[in-house]
């Protein structure tokens, strides 16, 4: 096999238009806000703090694949061309599975960030500090990394393939198992082992164990306006987390048939395009802080205009 034909996320002419306008438009969306939230951080001294550096790098990792998931789906919608070389295949499938384990041990990561914040409050910069945040950061992506290179190297020994079209629209692991007609039951073993317990079950129990401490210790604050606030810390990152989950395990630990093959696709669009969407949005509507830079920001370019 040189070379794999991407399907796309529809064959039907007349929603092409207006499925590469959407895709476009929330490409566009996504870039631009994840772009915008790396440089509030960046340039606003307000923003140099662990939460917001744990921020940033979710912007990154979802800034990179969007980039790297819905390109060619423009791609094929501007030039028509849907292949993709098994190299490049093989590339794009073990980024995206990285960048999903960056992202759910970022969140992870994100989940103690707040632990520590609501529950030790008087130690939280102690605890948090510049070296342990760069510690669990690099963790985190070296995880990400580390944990797909058996699943990656395994599939690119098999030889036989009963079609070399993929029923997405980028290189996927569960639609590559579904053309190959190789022994695949030490991947799936490895898969589940890699994919489900050490990037996906583990972060989900951890996260988890973080906001049972987080919801005991609101309990125990008196005032209403104290557990309002304790909550609002918390609010987008539980959003995100809820989100993430589900469209995973809609889309990968559901049982695959040919007929719902396609219902994966709208749940692997919605996790790569619809997430990193909702992150910087979420984000920026919904804290104060986020949003008072970029009035600091707009003010200051405005002044310089003048």
């Amino acid at each position: 096999m040189t070379y794999f034909i991407i399907k796309g996320i529809t064959d039907v002419p007349e929603q092409q238009v207006p499925i590469f306008l959407l895709v476009l438009l929330i490409y566009l969306i996504t870039v631009g806000g994840n772009l915008t939230i790396l440089l509030l951080i960046c340039l606003d001294g307000h923003l140099h703090t662990p939460m917001y550096f744990f921020l940033g790098n979710l912007s990154v990792v979802d800034l990179s694949s969007t980039i790297i998931t819905l390109h060619k789906v423009l791609i094929i919608f501007i030039a028509g061309n849907n292949t993709v070389s098994y190299r490049a295949c093989m590339i794009q499938m073990y980024m995206f599975a990285s960048l999903t384990g960056h992202e759910l041990l970022i969140l992870t990561v994100m989940s103690y960030d707040r632990y520590v914040a609501i529950c030790k409050p008087l130690r939280y910069y102690m605890i948090m500090n510049h070296r342990v945040c760069a510690l669990l950061v690099m963790s985190c992506y070296l995880m990400g990394f580390v944990q797909v290179i058996s699943p990656i190297v395994i599939f690119s020994g098999f030889s036989c393939f009963i079609s070399n079209e993929i029923n997405h629209f980028f290189c996927d692991m569960i639609p590559l198992m579904e053309i190959t007609c190789s022994d695949t039951s030490v991947l799936e073993i490895v898969f589940l082992i890699d994919g489900l317990f050490i990037v996906t079950l583990i972060p989900f129990i951890l996260t988890f164990i973080s906001y049972i401490f987080i919801i005991f210790t609101i309990t125990r604050i008196h005032s209403d306006t104290g557990k309002q606030k304790a909550f609002y810390t918390c609010s987008s990152h539980l959003i995100i987390v809820i989100l993430l989950y589900v469209t995973l395990v809609s889309q990968y630990l559901t049982p695959t048939s040919n007929h719902t093959l396609n219902s994966k696709k709208l749940f692997s669009l919605f996790n790569t395009a619809a997430v990193p969407l909702l992150n910087p949005l979420i984000y920026s509507l919904k804290n104060k802080d986020v949003k008072s830079a970029l009035k600091r920001r707009l003010g200051m370019i405005q002044m310089w205009s003048q």
